[in-house]
């Protein structure tokens, strides 16, 4: 089904894979590496949008950027504290992620104001709540053949329609809002190919959760370019490849692109923009640093088993094993849960043989296409969802694709097996919407099945799970009225999409290069600006303040979603909710040692605790004092940062007295980036860690160490149990610019003293 490559190949005449055994050449055809790099459609992407005449060392610039309404308030909060006066290109502000409500004691509305005034202000493109999800939107209006977008939410992909796309924390955002760049070494590029066509009953979510389970867990793709090619690609439509591809997200990798044809061409005629329309596809030469091998004639119904999309079992497989396979689930939810886990007991959901589920869910960038509900209305239609605890409901993703579905009676047919069909919105993906029951389990083709992604908060006692399935699958498990059940055999032409896009020229604002700096924002209540943040000292002082051993720290449990998106755009009050899920007392903790510093740096430090680690730190560093060195928190993380892109996984620790990260590895770029642009360094440290929370962890002369190549750093740990030891720590290489952000103490810090040097 699918074979992973154990060398690089290269890709001939768009048909002959070679694996890289040093053959000069093939047929007459000469094979030369360094040529054939430049073969693959994702260098062409590169160099049409690098800035530096570098090919290793990219200095990219996008064509649009896009933002939803639980990122864009400190994104632009950000670029106005650097300077910004204007959108220097298409800036895209949804408003899919905060609803219209009420929660927590803040109106989310505040933030679609704030989010409307700044497009007027700033020349950008506002689209109201209910109106599109982001990656819908982006697709239908903006994503084009040979373009490069920068969002940030992670699942920011559009490669089926040409285009290079990478989900960022918002600090990347801001460099291009202040006409800076997104600084890489020329990444590693892998092949998909693509080959067979889908069996009946097997959707995009099948293919992209089989492609997960293969190359996940081995980090094979991680931080590389996926780049879909094959003949396999002509057998599945433009919207198939959509589904398949928003899910790249969750291989870890950095971003994808896909080859086109007349079936891109045909979408974005549909879509009214013929004009974005090129052929893509790789040349006659290309060399790729691994590639994927998918037979996707061989993909049945798959369901990825909580809490992670690559836990990928066929569903047939899970049905034959019922008991063994759900009761891995439960031994995992108890060191997630804890005794709230104990309860989520799934094997209970096992009667007469059969696991019956209680919700099923199709919504979002990855569910709520047209194709998929298409499809999911013609299982259900004449059918019932049952009279019993199962629910189901569906968000179709744009008001567009809402009303051609309308159209078409498939919205109909849903809502009279039972089906509620709500607005665009991403709630269920982040545990903002349909929350099931406590121990229940939800099948969803949405993007993510991550702990709480469905809302449960296992500190109040209350959990339930998520298994990501494909829209067929969970229209079939409806219709058994909640009895999993794969989708098989359905024979049903889906009717060509009529896009219709006056619900968007009605609604929409459209302010790109029609700036007025006269406009005002308008801010709520809730919305504050970024507290002040001082630069790196000499000598640094970190308090750990957690200590999690689990093989992967999702963002989603460094700082929850769901019900804390109402404090995004208050630095500060969201801080609050950091780790909340998994180490309660963190923010207690960190929040003394903010104290600490900040009567450091108010020269009235008195605490006995410090004096009595400075005396130890002393027999170390004889010129050591409390003026020269910084108090922070750490949190040790084995593998930190999978999943959301969002910044205020690293944010939330910074504002509360955050200035390091120490992990194995980090799960992703985007959360070491956000880290660097928050301040905080990123440490690595192979051995696994002795120290305990409570422990002091001393570096000094942090400063000159940056200026090293960061390799060997050494550590002192000061703790009760045992004596003063070393510990030795290490920083991945960074870009001069990423080091002066960490010595001004945060980007923004960063962008007001060039700002200053350039006004002397």
């Amino acid at each position: 089904m699918i074979k992973l490559y154990n060398s690089p190949v290269y890709f001939i005449d768009n048909e002959v894979i070679i694996e890289d055994i040093k053959t000069p050449e093939y047929k007459g055809v000469p094979l030369d590496r360094d040529e054939a790099i430049k073969g693959t459609i994702a260098y062409s992407l590169f160099k049409a949008h690098n800035t530096s005449k570098d090919m290793k060392k990219l200095k990219l610039k996008f064509d649009a950027m896009a933002s939803h309404d639980i990122t864009f308030v400190g994104i632009i909060q950000t670029a106005k504290a650097s300077g910004m006066t204007s959108f220097p290109l298409p800036y895209i502000l949804t408003n899919c992620h905060n609803s219209l409500c009420a929660v927590g004691g803040t109106i989310n509305e505040d933030d679609h104001m704030f989010g409307l005034s700044a497009a007027k202000k700033y020349g950008g493109i506002y689209v109201p709540a209910h109106i599109a999800v982001i990656h819908q939107y982006m697709r239908e209006a903006f994503a084009g053949c040979a373009k490069m977008i920068l969002g940030s939410d992670s699942h920011t992909r559009y490669g089926a329609l040409g285009t290079m796309a990478m989900g960022e924390g918002g600090g990347e955002l801001v460099k291009q809002l202040l006409c800076d760049t997104y600084d890489i070494n020329y990444p590693e590029v892998i092949a998909v190919y693509l080959e067979g066509k889908p069996m009946p009953g097997v959707g995009p979510q099948d293919v992209a959760l089989a492609i997960i389970g293969a190359v996940f867990k081995n980090g094979y793709v991680k931080n590389k370019v996926m780049e879909f090619i094959g003949p396999g690609i002509a057998s599945i439509d433009t919207d198939f490849r959509n589904g398949i591809d928003v899910m790249t997200t969750e291989t870890a990798c950095l971003s994808s692109i896909w080859e086109t044809d007349d079936d891109t061409k045909r979408f974005l005629e549909i879509h009214k923009r013929e004009d974005e329309y090129k052929r893509l596809r790789p040349q006659k030469v290309a060399y790729y640093d691994g590639m994927v091998r998918v037979d996707m004639s061989k993909i049945k119904p798959m369901i990825a088993l909580p809490f992670h999309p690559s836990n990928v079992y066929s569903i047939e497989e899970l049905n034959s094993n019922l008991d063994d396979i759900l009761r891995s689930v439960e031994v995992e939810a108890k060191k997630i849960g804890g005794s709230a886990g104990e309860e989520l007991k799934l094997t209970d959901r096992i009667i007469d043989g059969k696991l019956h589920v209680q919700q099923g869910i199709i919504a979002g960038c990855a569910g709520g296409g047209y194709t998929n509900i298409m499809e999911a209305a013609y299982i259900l239609k004449d059918k019932s969802c049952g009279f019993d605890e199962f629910n189901m409901a569906v968000y179709p993703s744009s008001q567009a694709v809402y009303l051609d579905l309308n159209k078409k009676g498939a919205i109909t047919d849903l809502m009279e097996s039972g089906v509620v069909v709500k607005t665009a919105f991403c709630g269920p993906c982040f545990g903002a919407g349909d929350t099931p029951s406590h121990r229940g389990l939800s099948i969803r083709h949405t993007t993510r099945n991550f702990p709480n992604r469905e809302g449960s908060k296992p500190g109040a006692g209350q959990m339930s799970a998520v298994a990501l399935m494909d829209a067929r699958s969970v229209a079939a498990t409806a219709a058994a009225g909640g009895i999993l059940t794969p989708a098989t055999d359905i024979d049903y032409k889906v009717p060509e999409y009529n896009y219709d896009d006056r619900a968007y020229k009605n609604r929409i604002y459209v302010g790109f290069k029609k700036a007025d700096p006269e406009k005002k924002l308008v801010y709520g209540p809730n919305i504050k600006d970024w507290p002040l943040m001082e630069s790196l000292n000499e000598n640094i002082l970190l308090k750990v303040c957690s200590k999690i051993l689990d093989e992967v720290t999702t963002t989603d449990e460094l700082i929850p979603s769901g019900e804390t998106s109402s404090y995004r755009s208050n630095p500060l009050g969201l801080a609050q909710f950091t780790l909340s899920r998994r180490d309660p007392m963190y923010v207690g903790r960190s929040s003394k040692v903010y104290e600490l510093e900040q009567a450091r740096v108010a020269g009235t430090l008195c605490d006995v605790e410090i004096e009595h680690v400075f005396n130890e730190i002393k027999k170390i560093d004889p010129n050591a004092d409390f003026k020269n060195t910084e108090i922070g928190s750490v949190i040790y993380a084995k593998k930190p940062g999978d999943g959301s892109a969002r910044e205020q996984a690293a944010s939330c620790q910074r504002v509360i007295g955050g200035l390091a990260n120490i992990a194995s590895e980090y799960a992703t770029k985007r959360y070491r980036s956000n880290l660097i642009n928050w301040g905080m360094l990123p440490f690595l440290m192979s051995e696994a860690p002795e120290f305990e929370v409570g422990d002091y962890i001393y570096i000094g002369l942090i400063k000159d160490i940056l200026k090293t190549d960061m390799a060997n750093i050494k550590a002192y740990v000061i703790g009760e149990k045992k004596d003063v030891y070393s510990i030795n720590l290490s920083i991945a290489p960074m870009t001069e610019e990423e080091k002066q952000i960490i010595n001004a103490g945060c980007l923004i810090n960063y962008n007001k003293n060039r700002i200053k040097a350039k006004n002397k």
